[in-house]
């Protein structure tokens, strides 16, 4: 059997926490390269508008409902009004991407059908979210972030 000798000793605590200075490293580089980045470039002066543009959004009475048609790869999205009649919208943006990360971010193409928007999307299997942005035919913004799951 071996001595236990301080230079054995510094050389366990050396590796100990070269290891952990290792992992702590990677984990922080990841966390760093796959952060999408901020969601306003300053939050005090979007909150300045907020309770305005969320009184006017809620003005509209509006409902929307999403789906997600795996077989067909596409994405559903319905607007309808507080009567339940589907809604045109005088424009529609809606980015599609991960929560954790920005690297899958797209901006699908719509096409208004028979009362829903249509867009051809292929999602991997995973949690996704739809930042959606609707302008009404009067001009009032209609913004909503939607979780969705894709089961594949």
């Amino acid at each position: 059997m071996t001595e236990l000798t301080g230079k054995h000793v510094l050389a366990i605590t050396v590796a100990f926490f070269g290891v952990i200075i290792a992992v702590n490293t990677v984990l922080a580089v990841k966390a760093v390269s796959t952060f999408p980045g901020l969601e306003v470039e300053n939050s005090y002066v979007a909150s300045q508008t907020w309770d305005k543009e969320m009184a006017a959004q809620k003005a509209l009475g509006w409902r929307l409902t999403e789906d997600y048609d795996e077989a067909g790869k596409e994405l559903l999205l319905t607007f309808t009004d507080s009567a339940g009649q589907p809604v045109q919208v005088q424009s529609l943006k809606v980015l599609v991407g991960r929560p954790t990360e920005a690297k899958d971010d797209l901006y699908p193409d719509f096409a208004h059908e028979a009362g829903v928007y249509v867009a051809k999307v292929p999602l991997a299997p995973g949690k996704w979210m739809l930042h959606v942005e609707a302008v009404a035919q009067d001009g009032t913004l209609y913004r909503r972030r939607i979780d969705l799951m894709v089961e594949g």
